[in-house]
């Protein structure tokens, strides 16, 4: 019998696979993707991990026990402190500074993504939440697994796929997306069927704003003009 999360990664296969087929992934994979679409989806990357780090804090607050709590806590410092201090050393490298990452002007996918997640948490319930940031977390890690399992490009310092590579194929980031992923599993199987149709959604949707955010950086989409920055 299959896993829940198993289940729910099979409802959404074609956008998992339209994720890896994507020529920003395949570009990352082979060190052909052009640096200006990279340092594009590095910038609205950082934008968009400052509302997941939102979404984990709220998971952390509204987890049912004290164990998921400290590993919510653990995952919030880990993309709120060293996956962004991989954005910021990679901006550095180019001779952008930190601040410019702070004042970066969300696009209209990221946006979107990014209300997409805190809406599902303040509207669902902590299983909903937990569904919602489960694609994020496990597709890194699937996309960086694959990559360096078919051979990761030459470390370049001008082009650092290699890096970005072996940041989401490491054991401890795999770990990570591991937890979430059997988290999901035991709230699922504490739902019901309406309860679990709900999960499914939230899943599917969160996936195609996976995919939406490749597709936006290979585009190289411009900032909403309404949309204000961090700083």
């Amino acid at each position: 019998m299959s896993s829940f999360s198993a289940e729910l990664r099979a409802g959404a296969a074609d956008v998992w696979e339209a994720q890896h087929s994507h020529p920003f992934v395949r570009g990352i994979g082979d060190g052909t993707l052009a640096l200006d679409r990279f340092r594009h989806y590095v910038r609205q990357d950082y934008v968009y991990l400052v509302d997941y780090g939102r979404l984990l804090a709220l998971a952390c607050a509204r987890a049912p026990e004290l164990e998921t709590m400290r590993r919510f806590a653990e995952l919030t410092q880990a993309i709120l402190v060293t996956e962004m201090d991989l954005h910021r050393s990679f901006a550095a490298d180019w001779g952008v500074p930190a601040a410019d990452l702070e004042s970066e002007r969300a696009t209209p996918t990221t946006r979107a993504y990014g209300d997409f997640l805190l809406r599902t948490a303040a509207l669902g319930d902590f299983a909903e939440l937990v569904a919602a940031l489960l694609p994020c977390m496990w597709g890194y890690a699937e996309v960086g697994e694959r990559l360096a399992a078919a051979g990761p490009p030459e470390p370049d310092p001008a082009r650092p796929y290699a890096r970005w590579i072996a940041t989401y194929a490491d054991p401890e980031f795999q770990a990570l997306a591991a937890w979430c992923r059997e988290l999901m599993d035991r709230l699922g199987a504490a739902c019901d069927d309406a309860g679990r149709a709900r999960l499914r959604a939230v899943f599917a949707e969160s996936s195609r704003h996976e995919l939406a955010f490749w597709d936006a950086a290979w585009r190289l989409e411009p900032a909403a003009r309404d949309q204000r920055s961090l700083g």
